[in-house]
Parts: C-alpha cells; sequence; structure tokens
C-alpha cells in the first residue's frame, strides 16, 4: 500500500469522492501542514494554526496510480481560487498537495505545470505543493461524514 495526502477544499466531500476510486483502500480526514500539535476542528478553523483540512488516502498502487489521484484532485476542486473553495474560505480550505516521496513530488509539479499549460482552467492554478508532515487525525465525527449522513458525493466545481 501507498499513501496519499491531498487538500482541496472542506474535507466531507473530498474524502468520499476519493474513497469511490478503484484502488483506494482506505481514506481519513484530518489536518496538516500547521504549527499546532494535535489540532482540533474548532483550533483549525481559527484560521491561525496554518493547518490545511486533508484527506489521506491508502491505495493500492497496483490498482491506481498516483498520476490518476492526481487527476482526481484537480477534477474535485477548483485549483485556482486562493484559500477558498465555494462558499469555505481560509488557509485551511487551500488547495495542497501533500508529497509524501520524491516520486510524488515531481508527479505533483508535472501535471500542475502541463495543466496551466494546457489551459484546462480559466486562471493560472495557485495548488500549493509541500512535503508531508505531521497528520492529526480529525474529530471521529468528521470521519466519513458524508457516508454517515446519506449524502452522496459530489464535485464541488
Amino acid at each position: 500500500m501507498a499513501k496519499a495526502t491531498f487538500g482541496a477544499g472542506c474535507f466531507w466531500g473530498v474524502e468520499s469522492a476519493f474513497r469511490g476510486l478503484k484502488g483506494v483502500t482506505d481514506a481519513a480526514v484530518g489536518y496538516m501542514g500547521g504549527t499546532l500539535a494535535n489540532p482540533t476542528y474548532d483550533d483549525v478553523c481559527t484560521d491561525r494554526t496554518g493547518h490545511a483540512e486533508v484527506v489521506q488516502l491508502e491505495y493500492d498502487p497496483q490498482q491506481i496510480s498516483y498520476e490518476e489521484l492526481l487527476r482526481a484532485f484537480f477534477d474535485l476542486h477548483d485549483p485556482t481560487t486562493l484559500n477558498r473553495q465555494g462558499p469555505d474560505y481560509g488557509k485551511q480550505y487551500r488547495s495542497v498537495i501533500f508529497f509524501h516521496d520524491p516520486e510524488q513530488e515531481r508527479a505533483a509539479h508535472k501535471m500542475k505545470d502541463e495543466l496551466d499549460r494546457t489551459g484546462r482552467f480559466p486562471r493560472k492554478i495557485v495548488t500549493q505543493i509541500a512535503p508531508a508532515a505531521d497528520f492529526w487525525r480529525a474529530e471521529e465525527y468528521h470521519q466519513r461524514y458524508f457516508e454517515k449522513h446519506g449524502i452522496a458525493a459530489c464535485r464541488t466545481h
């Protein structure tokens, strides 16, 4: 199994969408990229901890490639809006790829550059690409939120 971590706005819908991909064996929502150890949702919502809401995936590279996960990530949200997705705004909703190894870093930069070159999006992509840091699992009521509440997965744009 391999690991991938993405921030694409509110983590509930992102988690649900990634769970639906063949080859993704597990997904958990949480926080990454900030300065506070063991942050809570309330801490992160202050927009002062520096954390992003993220989904950390476990996936089988024999069934789904990291590049396919990147394509799904870019399809799930608007990577051209800084610190905002739909009605949600703040650094915790930023578009970010946290890479776990040099191959993921190269693949993320390559795809971002390629998408900018092709003009797929009307504006320049602002997705941050950063090394993975401590993953702080969100409170249990956030895990599988859509599933628990009978909400169908949706795209954010």
